[in-house]
């Protein structure tokens, strides 16, 4: 029945790879499924048979699904089924979009959807990695026209040891969470978050990855040279020469004028009565497709800022290797928990940063065996911010995706939870944006963070740089690319770091691929930016992490409980832990390992429930002081509830520094007083004093 049916065997990073085609999804242009060790993944592609009408870019669409399934989870939503995509799944689909797209051909405006489903999962063996090598191979079988094909691969760095594709194991120990793509000659795509891993190790790892590429690369071109269908003719959509060339004569000088600027919005306002006019002079000609005059202006600025920038003129007069002005500051908003600005040019980036009890951890729902994160960061890009009119529809793939590549930046500079027992959430607001606000975005977060008195290890600096190429294989780039220059150039290569090393990489590119050494000098220059925006302008603002946290963030304290205590502080129904609670005015969280985290504006009632869990769990210390309730009287004295479960007696004589006639004359039923542990006996009696403890803290009054 399944005469096509084909399987393709090899080894990836010493692991079995299994490719099966013919079997399933017949109707699709190209249809595959990988194994990966026990990961399966299946990738459909299709394409329309006619170009969508009245677009100027290349209409594709592709998609990670996460079955729950895969893992063995029914999904914890009310309707028990999966939902929109989950951050993870928009991260997946991104790092599998840039490599695949700047090999579609550019005059194609055809339909494209890649959908990789996610079908079995083993932790050991990545379904990212998987659903890449997937989609590489049905875009290669299919009649879909592509010049790949391309592979991804993870690296890690663990025990001082680079590891491609490592397993769950050893990301538990991991350093670097790299993935590269490439075809057999190039590098197409880098991600990367690292814990202040130097640039030379970073470039060691990319290349490391690329060898291992090139097999699976040579692997899926013989799979095509098996099974791989014709590929299709498609219209193309290339803008006609003699149309360019009757702009160009008409308006090309004037458009040198209009781009000449720094400010964005004085080059708008220059460029719309040209377009105008071309519109107005050309309309008639291209009355079928009006649509190809904008194609046309859109060609003729990329010509004009890419001959500049071969030539060494930006747009806005800086040299080659110049960063537009910045600026910095910190604590501008009055009540939040910590908040900061970070301008470079007319991009700007507010970050406000939130403290929150350990509980307040984001819950995750996916396929991979993270459950939680407790810091998050989360990235707004409003249309105000690039002087358009939209409504908000809230985060797209891309704030999404920028969010993330924030966070992970940060990541390796957040305290452990030992250390800051605190949930951590920024929110990264672009104020204006005119080139890498995701770098804008790391910095601003930075600044937020210490104006919080986070005490991260190192200030996070962010940076990007450009690149320009030239069909005789020359090159050149150029840092802190502007929105013209990422727009027109072949390169957004995003760097994070602190003064040690790298924590988070992001590259996307328009060309076939980067080299070794368009790498390296990437490298090398957003460094030199890094370290001069760190120290000349970052920790100008704020040199070190404020001592303290804001007064409106909540005091966090933390201990920890034997195991076998963990009932006993919670109470039957919780009753223990709900008064404790109560009495003290804070939250308290208990995780299963014994952890206790205890939230509450005011310190003081904040260490109050942390030494009655202390009291609690453990045996009173004798000679310690404790503030206890007074629960019941009797003629020969009080007894006083120091810990829920756990009181003494204050005897008649210990009641006061002088004579007491009478209990009732010094305390009553529900009083809170001082008392000090004097003898436990061998029964677990505890014999409490007040005298002691009011003598105590009066000779410690007079010794300060």
């Amino acid at each position: 029945m399944f005469e096509n049916f084909k399987t393709f065997e090899t080894t990836y990073a010493g692991r079995p790879v299994v490719v099966e085609t013919g079997k399933t999804c017949g109707l699709a242009n190209g249809s595959c499924w990988v194994r990966y060790g026990e990961t399966v993944v299946m990738a459909n592609v299709t394409a329309s048979a006619k170009p969508r009408e009245g677009v100027d870019f290349f209409p594709l669409s592709v998609d990670f699904e996460e079955k729950m399934y895969a893992v063995g989870r029914i999904p914890g939503s009310f309707t028990k089924r999966e939902g929109k995509a989950s951050d993870k799944a928009i991260l997946a689909s991104r790092c599998v979009d840039r490599p695949i797209r700047p090999l579609f051909p550019k005059d194609m405006r055809n339909d494209v959807s890649v959908v990789m489903t996610v079908l079995s999962v083993d932790p050991d063996n990545s379904p990212e990695i998987t659903g890449m090598i997937a989609t590489s191979i049905a875009l290669s079988i299919s009649d879909i026209p592509w010049n790949g094909p391309v592979a991804s691969i993870n690296v890690g760095y663990v025990d001082g040891e680079l590891v491609l594709n490592p397993t769950l194991e050893q990301r538990a120990k991991n350093r670097l969470n790299l993935t590269v793509a490439g075809s057999a000659e190039k590098i197409v795509m880098i991600e990367a978050g690292a814990d202040q891993i130097p640039d030379d190790l970073m470039l060691k790892a990319i290349m490391t990855g690329h060898e291992e590429i090139k097999k699976m690369v040579a692997f899926i071109n013989d799979i095509k040279a098996q099974i791989g269908k014709p590929k299709f003719e498609f219209e193309s959509m290339e803008v006609d020469h003699d149309l360019f060339d009757a702009v160009e004569a008409m308006v090309g000088e004037q458009v040198k004028v209009a781009l000449d600027t720094d400010d964005k919005n004085v080059r708008d306002a220059r460029l719309q009565p040209i377009i105008d006019a071309v519109h107005e002079k050309f309309d008639e000609q291209c009355e079928d497709n009006t649509a190809v005059l904008d194609e046309v202006m859109y060609k003729l600025q990329k010509k004009i800022v890419r001959n500049w920038l071969y030539e060494g003129k930006r747009v806005d007069g800086r040299g080659i290797d110049e960063i537009r002005p910045l600026a910095a500051e910190v604590g501008v908003l009055p009540r939040v928990h910590g908040s900061g600005i970070f301008t470079r040019g007319q991009t700007q980036v507010m970050t406000i940063a939130t403290l929150g009890p350990v509980s307040d951890a984001q819950k995750l729902d996916g396929i991979d065996e993270e459950t939680s994160k407790r810091y998050m960061h989360q990235y707004n890009f409003p249309s105000y911010s690039v002087g358009e009119t939209r409504p908000s529809r809230g985060p797209g793939r891309r704030e999404i995706g920028h969010g993330a590549l924030a966070e992970r930046a940060l990541v390796p500079v957040i305290p452990s939870v030992e250390e800051f027992p605190y949930a951590i959430r920024c929110v990264s607001e672009v104020l204006s944006s005119n080139g890498s606000t995701s770098q804008g975005s790391i910095c601003g977060s930075t600044l937020a963070l210490m104006d919080a008195g986070v005490p991260i290890k190192e200030p996070v600096a962010g940076i990007s740089c450009g690149l320009i190429t030239k069909e005789d294989g020359s090159w050149m780039t150029m840092v802190d690319i502007q929105g013209l220059e990422d727009f027109y150039g072949d390169m957004d290569f995003k760097v994070g770091g602190t003064k040690n090393g790298i924590t988070a990489i992001q590259v996307d590119i328009k060309v076939d691929g980067l080299t070794p050494e368009i790498i390296a000098s990437a490298f090398e220059k957003t460094r030199k930016a890094r370290m001069y925006i760190l120290d000349e302008i970052m920790l100008k603002a704020i040199p070190a992490p404020r001592a303290e946290v804001s007064k409106w963030a909540p005091k966090m304290l933390a201990t920890k409980v034997p195991v076998d205590k963990i009932r006993e502080v919670i109470g039957s129904g919780g009753k223990v832990i709900q008064k404790i609670s109560a009495e003290c005015d804070v939250k308290i969280d208990i995780s299963e390992d014994g952890s206790v985290f205890v939230s509450g504006i005011d310190k003081e009632k904040a260490e109050q429930a942390i030494n009655i869990i202390n009291t609690i769990a453990n045996d009173p210390e004798i000679g310690a002081i404790y503030r206890g309730k007074v629960v019941k009287i009797m003629n020969f004295g009080a007894f006083v509830e120091i810990a829920p479960g756990k009181d003494g007696l204050v005897h008649i004589s210990k009641l006061d520094k002088s004579r007491v006639e009478k209990v009732e004359d010094v305390v009553s039923v529900g009083d809170e007083i001082v008392v000090k542990v004097m003898e436990i006996d061998d029964q677990g009696r505890i014999n409490l004093s007040r005298k002691d403890a009011l003598a105590d803290i009066e000779a410690k009054k007079n010794a300060k």
